[in-house]
């Protein structure tokens, strides 16, 4: 399984790229989808509004199971990934490129205090 070391991770299992200082792109890990399965829909109807820290911000729905999205860090939703309408596979095929799900306007005061590294990731989900 792949944790690239250039993101940041929550224990929830989003992952999340800064690109600069207050623009970030959040998606799930490539645990979670390995966890969920098969993603058959992708929900996020938060575009436009700001979320905070560790609030829902959509759901995904695989064969099996929903479960809810957690924001990363407290921001402005700016986009959704418009790829996932037609293609919610995408979250299972690349959860680190393509399947990215949210890309967010990083509020001025967010905290960072509650992301992780990958090593830290891995060693909370037990992988090596």
């Amino acid at each position: 399984m792949d944790f690239p070391a250039d993101l940041q991770y929550t224990k929830d299992h989003e992952w999340i790229r800064f690109e600069g200082d207050n623009i970030a792109v959040v998606g799930i890990t490539a645990y979670a989808t390995d966890q969920l399965g098969d993603i058959v829909y992708v929900d996020i109807e938060k575009e436009g509004e700001e979320v905070e820290e560790n609030d829902v911000f959509g759901s995904v729905e695989a064969v099996k199971t929903v479960s809810d999205l957690f924001m990363p860090i407290t921001g402005e939703v700016v986009e959704v990934n418009p790829a996932l309408e037609d293609d919610p596979e995408l979250v299972n095929k690349e959860p680190y490129g393509e399947g990215w799900m949210i890309r967010v306007q990083v509020a001025e005061d967010a905290s960072r205090d509650g992301l992780m590294s990958a090593e830290a990731y891995k060693e909370q989900i037990g992988a090596s």
